[in-house]
């Protein structure tokens, strides 16, 4: 695109940009950097490195994957939200699951794309979101409401995360600083709340709902 004579020349946005797979990450930064008024100014692959890339860079607007080593997306996105309100967020991810939506617009998230939408579309939602819109998937959108509220609490989506991978209660205590008994009951509630039979279920109905 070229400037009319006499114009100013409007700055880029900036892109701030966080996906664990280097691939996807860096397909997402080429074809964001042929948009002629977005500028990609930051790349990292883990969620615990946003925030301090993002005071590191400035960035408008952060596009964040939701798993991701260290710290997932949607956590990314509250902490982003506290330490730079002014930061907008897009959540992109592969899975499409309505418990993430929920989630990911608690967090603060201004827009939530699954990752095989046109890179158009991305494109699209970061102009959206700097002019204060919000975008949602629309099909996400309705299998959320349709779906209902994420029914674990904080804690127990915490202790049912730190039980994916076959830790034994005391394991688990130990690491959350929580008592056996205490992780033995947020576990127990968990299942109830999940319909699940043992927690490895539990584990894996929590995470197809989007609610890990």
């Amino acid at each position: 695109m070229t400037d009319t004579p006499g114009e100013s020349t409007a700055r880029a946005v900036r892109v701030l940009l966080a996906d664990d797979q280097s691939m996807v990450r860096e397909a997402l930064a080429t074809l964001l950097g042929l948009e002629a008024d977005i500028e990609v100014v930051a790349q990292v692959g883990r969620g615990d490195e946003v925030v301090g890339a993002a005071r590191g860079c400035g960035p408008d607007v952060a596009v964040l994957d939701i798993e991701m080593p260290g710290m997932t997306g949607i956590e990314a996105a509250a902490e982003l939200r506290a330490a730079l309100p002014g930061v907008k967020v897009v959540i992109v991810t592969t899975f499409g699951r309505p418990g993430y939506l929920r989630r990911a617009m608690e967090s603060g998230a201004d827009a939530f794309l699954v990752k095989d939408a046109p890179a158009a579309q991305l494109a699209d939602a970061v102009r959206r979101v700097l002019r204060g819109e919000r975008v949602i998937d629309p099909t996400l959108a309705a299998a959320a409401l349709a779906e209902g509220a994420d029914p674990l609490t904080g804690r127990e989506r915490e202790v049912l995360r730190a039980a994916a991978d076959g830790s034994v209660n005391a394991d688990i205590a130990r690491r959350l600083r929580l008592s056996e008994g205490t992780v033995r009951n947020y576990l127990s509630t968990a299942i109830q709340k999940t319909g699940a039979r043992n927690r490895a279920e539990a584990v894996g109905i929590a995470r197809e709902k989007g609610w890990l």
